[in-house]
């Protein structure tokens, strides 16, 4: 164990144990364990501060502190199944390659042949000697390239896909190329590593109805692993902790394919459909949203592969609600991320007001470190 260096929010070894006794109370008890456990693990805990600047979590405090950072995420919807997050304890890693094969290896669980898993792996902590930070914002993203024709692939991946590219990497320039896993540890140059075809499972994206619908040539990845976030439990900080649930889907069918900044593809929907898109009156947005997500829904489970309605998502977060009633909690959320993008109204979220309180642990963005590292 070494030397550690904190965020403002525990920046000192007082607040360090603050921390840490606010996250070990809630977490024996909920675990069930003793008074007496609870008060011995604390002393262990400020000896190890006292000594090294930092402690280190069991894996039963990692694995039930991740989960409750689940439940504790406000933006998230799908909180319901947070009790069945995998938690793979990958802080042992020493290099590079280790950290892409525990990457590989999530990714092989949580696909599941199509039956997603959630799950998460945890790497090293923060520290001023072990810093670990995986530079792509999810694992399986597709490449965005300007072309003198105009955007090719996904705008969203434009400035990651040119660091990419700078590191050595080279795409096929298409609409669907993914993007390699990029992996940086203290401070080194970072590395990037091909992820292998037959590891990624891909749903090519018809509809039940329209059969020229699959002239879109549309596909999307089944398993949405957020891998740029920082995981903290106990004031200690995870800053390579790549997470899995799977979609809900207006994920892609209202935001990837259908937002003007990323796919922008109702226009060709719309063409397709015969739309009057000459007006707004038309409703043509509205029509075309629709059936994309209906295609959406239908590929996946065309294909067998685990995706959820908005509708039966919002039914799921009102027991999760019930349940957390039951328990004494309060849930906190934010309101504008919680709504669907389709038919927001037709949900009881739609109605109700949440506290956007920050609760820990919980998961954080982090800037993205190749901001500062190489030239846009």
């Amino acid at each position: 164990m070494g030397s550690s260096s904190f965020t403002s929010n525990s920046s000192t070894k007082a607040q360090l144990y603050r921390e840490a006794a606010t996250f070990i109370a809630t977490c024996y008890q909920e675990l069930r364990k003793s008074v007496d456990e609870a008060a011995q693990r604390l002393h262990d805990i400020q000896q190890q501060i006292e000594t090294y600047g930092t402690y280190e979590h069991t894996f039963e405090e990692l694995e039930h502190g991740a989960r409750m950072a689940w439940r504790n995420s406000n933006r998230c919807i799908g909180r319901l199944f947070w009790k069945s997050l995998t938690v793979f304890d990958e802080r042992s890693a020493q290099t590079e390659e280790d950290i892409a094969d525990g990457v590989l290896r999530h990714l092989d669980f949580a696909t599941n042949g199509g039956k997603i898993r959630p799950a998460i792996t945890i790497f090293k902590p923060e520290s001023d000697i072990a810093e670990v930070r995986i530079w792509n914002h999810q694992v399986i993203r597709y490449a965005g390239y300007e072309t003198e024709h105009g955007m090719v692939g996904d705008p969203h991946s434009l400035q990651f896909t040119n660091v990419c590219r700078q590191l050595g990497w080279a795409g096929q320039g298409t609409h669907f190329d993914v993007l390699p896993l990029v992996i940086q540890l203290r401070q080194r140059t970072p590395r990037w590593f091909e992820i292998p075809r037959n590891r990624i499972l891909e749903v090519r994206i018809d509809h039940p109805e329209i059969p020229a619908f699959r002239d879109l040539n549309l596909r999307w990845y089944a398993v949405p692993m957020i891998s740029d976030m920082v995981l903290e439990i106990g004031g200690i900080r995870y800053p390579a902790a790549p997470f899995n649930g799977w979609y809900m889907g207006t994920e892609i069918g209202a935001r990837n394919f259908a937002d003007v900044n990323r796919y922008n593809v109702l226009p060709k929907v719309a063409s397709l459909l015969g739309l009057d898109t000459s007006r707004h009156a038309s409703l043509w947005l509205d029509k075309a949203l629709v059936e994309l997500n209906v295609a959406v829904l239908h590929s996946f489970a065309r294909d067998g592969v685990r995706i959820v309605d908005h509708h039966t998502a919002a039914e799921q977060f009102a027991h999760f609600e019930r349940l957390e009633a039951e328990q004494g909690r309060s849930v906190t959320g934010t309101w504008s991320w919680l709504i669907p993008p389709v038919s927001p109204a037709t949900t009881h979220i739609f109605n109700k007001r949440y506290n956007n309180a920050v609760v820990k642990p919980n998961y954080f963005r982090q800037p993205p470190p190749y901001e500062s590292v190489l030239a846009p």
